[in-house]
């Protein structure tokens, strides 16, 4: 009856570990996804100009771990082999702040997304909420996700996690949808399993990954229970269309050559997912209709995700390198503003990095045993990312100047003619190649116009949620009451004694001053 469907799991089940990047390359070929790009049928991802920049940015990963392990691997405590850091669910804040060391590393290698930290998170948050769905329910999900884990440190496979429906009518909640596809939800039950259909947006890695953890992607009603669905299931799985997303400047990457496209070898990935009717056998069902915990989920997950931002702190060193570079070709990298500006853009910069890891360090376990980055240093982090890499962007133009958006093409430079006379007028200082001014130009207008300007700059807008909803959290978490009370006390208007101050510091100070006595 479902045969089809259940080969997908028993082929991904038994696929091989990778270990490599060459091994993750050779794991995506060969896969039949349904994939449309520019209106056609992608046979094979791996071969298309425009997708596989954004594999080998996925495969830096592996090779991060091969050379630094004591960055970018961990021991798996179910294989007690090596595996990826991305595939760790974090039991102390150390933990958790080698995953964001990590990930300001795999920023500066690639200047890009590197699309793996979504799944990263998702299983972080996945272990605390499926433990605390069987302590209220007495369910077996948390036993299901440490199973599908154990099979995950197996392969050393990459997980994609897709949270963002297409939502609709965003004044209605899923089950008031005219069309009830705006939300993923479960369309028919059996024995077996369930099937799921919907659709989900802005999908980052997801063709480059190997399994796809689907979640939702808001708080639920009773009335949501169909839409309160956690699983996993292979990435070629019967029933799934994947539509690839357009990116500014991306047929840069068809027309041959290296220096017009800015980041020849590294680039992201997002995708809309369509769900047609596809099979999830139970094993791989991680919640079913408890919607009283899709807040839980949403919120831990984007608390992971919010801190995990310090990635755009690895591609802001890529930014502010090739703006001093490009100060330099131009010859005024001594004057005092070109200085200042550089210092601004670092300042910048590594504030966003600096709420980030403190959001790790300050990390505290749930009772799965998991850690929990600290949720208001998360959201600060998330927030300052929403802004700082745009003024980032708009100093590297600044300092690269008008070049940067009106260079002539790769094919004038190489001219038989014109090419000299380019190399001619557009050279900077006398001792730099005009061709690596031009490559430094590039790479500037890639990141702040071009391909990789999703990754740093769309993204940190509305990646892990947009600017209000990292403000409502900030709201929520920022204990305005305590504050009011050490002003009051402070100003003589009341007196407290210290042992009731404490009483009232709420969560957040409360594990602050902890954290601080230990």
């Amino acid at each position: 009856m479902i045969n089809s469907e259940i080969k997908a799991f028993q082929k991904a089940e038994e696929a091989k570990k990778i270990v490599s990047s060459l091994d993750y390359i050779e794991s995506l070929k060969n896969r039949n996804l349904d994939i449309y790009l520019f209106g056609e049928n992608v046979i094979e991802p791996v071969d298309h100009p425009i997708i596989r920049p954004s594999i080998n940015a996925v495969a830096k990963t592996y090779d991060l771990a091969n050379e630094h392990p004591e960055l970018a691997a961990v021991t798996s405590p179910y294989t007690g082999e090596k595996i990826s850091r991305f595939l760790n669910v974090c039991t102390s804040a150390n933990e958790l702040v080698l995953q964001n060391k990590m990930q300001r590393k795999l920023g500066q290698l690639t200047g890009t997304c590197f699309q793996r930290c979504v799944g990263m998170d998702a299983c972080n948050a996945l272990h605390s909420v499926t433990y605390e769905i069987d302590q209220k329910y007495n369910s077996n999900y948390h036993k299901r996700f440490l199973a599908f884990l154990k099979l995950m440190h197996e392969k050393n496979c990459v997980i994609g996690g897709a949270m963002t429906d297409v939502k609709g009518d965003r004044s209605l909640l899923p089950h008031q949808q005219v069309d009830p596809d705006m939300f993923v939800h479960i369309t028919k039950r059996t024995r077996d399993g369930i099937f799921v259909s919907g659709a989900k947006a802005h999908q980052t890695g997801c063709i480059n990954s190997h399994w796809l953890i689907i979640m939702p992607t808001m708080r639920l009603s009773d009335a949501d229970k169909e839409y309160a669905i956690v699983g996993a299931l292979p990435v070629d799985s019967p029933g799934i269309a994947y539509i690839y997303g357009r990116q500014s400047c991306d047929t840069r990457s068809m027309e041959g050559g290296s220096i017009d496209v800015g980041n020849a070898t590294f680039g992201g990935q997002e995708a809309m997912v369509i769900f047609d009717k596809v099979f999830i056998p139970n094993k791989y069902i991680f919640m079913d209709g408890e919607h009283d915990f899709a807040s839980m989920l949403v919120e831990r997950f984007t608390t992971y995700h919010r801190r995990s931002y310090v990635c755009k702190t690895g591609l802001g060193d890529v930014m502010i390198g090739a703006a001093a570079a490009i100060a330099e070709y131009n010859g005024i990298e001594k004057a005092s503003h070109i200085k200042d500006k550089l210092v601004e853009m670092t300042h910048l910069n590594e504030t966003i990095y600096g709420t980030g890891i403190a959001s790790s360090y300050q990390g505290f376990p749930t009772a799965s045993g998991a850690y929990l980055s600290d949720p208001m240093l998360a959201n600060v982090c998330k927030h300052h990312v929403t802004k700082m890499p745009y003024e980032i962007g708009r100093l590297a133009q600044d300092l690269a100047g008008g070049l940067v958006a009106t260079l002539p093409s790769e094919k004038e430079l190489n001219h038989p003619k014109i090419g000299k006379l380019i190399r001619k007028y557009l050279r900077g200082k006398a001792d730099v190649p005009t061709e690596d001014r031009i490559r430094i130009l590039r790479l500037i207008e890639n990141m702040t116009l071009g391909r990789n300007a999703v990754g740093y700059l769309t993204e940190s807008m509305h990646g892990a949620g947009s600017p209000k909803a990292q403000r409502i959290l900030i709201g929520r978490l920022m204990q305005t009451e305590y504050k009011k009370r050490l002003a009051r006390i402070l100003s003589g208007i009341e007196t407290e004694t210290p042992s009731n101050l404490t009483e009232e510091m709420g969560s957040y100070f409360a594990r602050v001053f902890k954290i601080d006595a230990n």
